[in-house]
């Protein structure tokens, strides 16, 4: 049997350059190596945004036609709602029972989020508790691997912990997940920053072809570049740094000799850019407009991931507890 590989998404907003070459690329690759869950995790998006859910739906809806527009198959991986397998809910209340405070305080995110999210009230049962709900994700289905980037160490750690835990009081009934390491690319915003939705800074898999090269066309470069005629510095420039992500590797070195030479201008480099995020955003922007219209199918997918992330996940919680004593 193929082992197993878990991940999630918060529905928080539209998908962008940054989570499609960060995350959904690999998760394309997986399906094909693993037995693949990969769910849209709303009740964690309730963590930090509970007092406006007035577009969850809708962020939810369209994520999962980016999943799809992206290359994730229905037939080769489970796509599913959190919410939609109340089995998290259920091992996230017993695995509460026996996971001390101290644990949960030590999670590096929870006081940094909380000096980033000063705007938001965020001391809550709830948010100090979505990294064990994390974990609850994780061992319903008692996933082998999770792909994660050195900074979500900690909260698979976590997890490692807590099934360690378990298995001491009871009996041993989960692995401990192992992590799958991932190099996410830097993925430049358009003002130079991390691309992200909270900057305004995004190019997002539903934008147009016209809206893509408008957000390039005005895209910061070296700013010492004043000039046609001036000489630039491609390591400080954005542009450059996309292309390095989704650009062939004659193109990069042309673009890396021409913008140092002054042989080319930024709007040529910008050009070439945007014919390399055409070629490769093409197919996704072609199987999102059949998506789109096309509820059915879309509602289809939901219905089958939930039926098949509730098989699985049910038979874990009957082991569970029977080993307790419930």
């Amino acid at each position: 049997m193929r082992k197993r590989v878990l991940s999630g998404m918060r529905p928080t907003g539209r998908l962008h350059l940054g989570n499609f070459s960060g995350a959904l690329e690999n998760w394309k690759r997986l399906q094909e190596e693993y037995e693949s869950f990969f769910f849209i995790a709303d009740w964690h998006a309730l963590s930090t945004d509970y007092a406006n859910t007035s577009q969850l739906r809708d962020f939810t809806h369209e994520m999962l036609i980016d999943w799809l527009s992206a290359g994730l198959d229905p037939e080769k991986c489970t796509i599913f709602i959190q919410s939609h397998v109340p089995e998290h809910a259920e091992l996230h209340i017993l695995l509460s029972m026996i996971t001390p405070l101290p644990w949960l305080e030590r999670v590096p995110t929870y006081k940094q989020q909380q000096q980033e999210l000063k705007e938001k009230d965020l001391s809550t049962y709830g948010f100090l508790g979505y990294p064990l709900l994390q974990s609850a994700d994780i061992l319903v289905y008692k996933a082998d691997y999770v792909p994660v980037g050195i900074d979500q160490l900690p909260h698979l750690e976590l997890t490692r912990e807590v099934a360690r835990r378990f298995n001491f009081l009871y009996k041993p009934v989960f692995p401990e997940p192992e992590a799958l390491m991932t190099e996410f690319p830097k993925i430049p915003g358009t003002d130079g920053k991390k691309m992200s939705k909270s900057y305004n800074n995004a190019i997002y898999l539903s934008d147009t072809k016209d809206e893509v090269w408008e957000k390039l066309r005005t895209m910061v470069t070296d700013p010492k570049r004043i000039k046609r005629t001036d000489p630039g510095d491609p390591e400080i420039c954005p542009v450059f740094g996309l292309h390095r992500v989704y650009s062939s590797q004659e193109i990069i070195q042309q673009v890396d000799k021409g913008c140092r030479t002054a042989g080319i201008g930024c709007i040529e480099c910008k050009k070439w850019l945007n014919n390399a995020l055409n070629e490769k955003l093409g197919p996704v922007w072609e199987r999102r407009a059949n998506l789109a219209t096309n509820y059915s199918m879309v509602k289809g997918v939901i219905d089958a991931g939930a039926k098949m992330a509730h098989e699985a996940a049910s038979t874990v919680m009957e082991e569970v507890r029977e080993v307790i004593g419930l």
